[in-house]
């Protein structure tokens, strides 16, 4: 059984994202794309590293991308650790200096800047971490057997 998703056409932040979720994994962190911490945000990728840290990465594809994006700072208090992903076009003078800063393609990713580090409260992080594990085992689950869940589950 394969469980190889379908090759479709990625938008630009998909792209950053695949080679980002690649960067992590090689440095030993389980990342998950497109993550709800809770009702109304969504981040681009949270990653689980071995310790149990949590980081956040949100990419933009384009300085417009950046603009638009008014709810970044309510990703902070949701991870470890704050990045942006860009391409090696756009403008890293628009990003704040506080926050961490990847270089991505679609095959894979650098970190240019690492962020300080802002742990999380204990039951913050314990949140975070079941609701990354119960969220990415819905995923698998429905691409074992597509049928067994309902709409909106994963």
């Amino acid at each position: 059984m394969s469980l190889r998703a379908n090759h479709q056409k990625l938008m630009p932040g998909q792209e950053l994202a695949r080679g980002v979720g690649r960067m992590l994994r090689s440095l030993g962190h389980s990342p998950l794309m497109e993550f709800s911490p809770v009702k109304g945000l969504r981040v681009d990728v949270v990653s689980v590293g071995t310790k149990g840290e949590i980081w956040i990465v949100e990419c933009k594809s384009s300085r417009a991308d950046f603009i638009s994006d008014r709810k970044w700072q309510g990703y902070l208090e949701w991870c470890d650790r704050y990045f942006w992903a860009v391409d090696t076009d756009f403008p890293d003078d628009l990003l704040p200096g506080h926050t961490g800063l990847i270089r991505a393609d679609s095959y894979g990713a650098e970190i240019v800047r690492m962020p300080a580090e802002t742990r999380l409260a204990a039951a913050r992080r314990n949140k975070m971490t079941r609701r990354i594990a119960r969220v990415s085992s819905l995923r698998l689950q429905a691409v074992i057997d597509p049928e067994s869940l309902s709409a909106g589950e994963a």
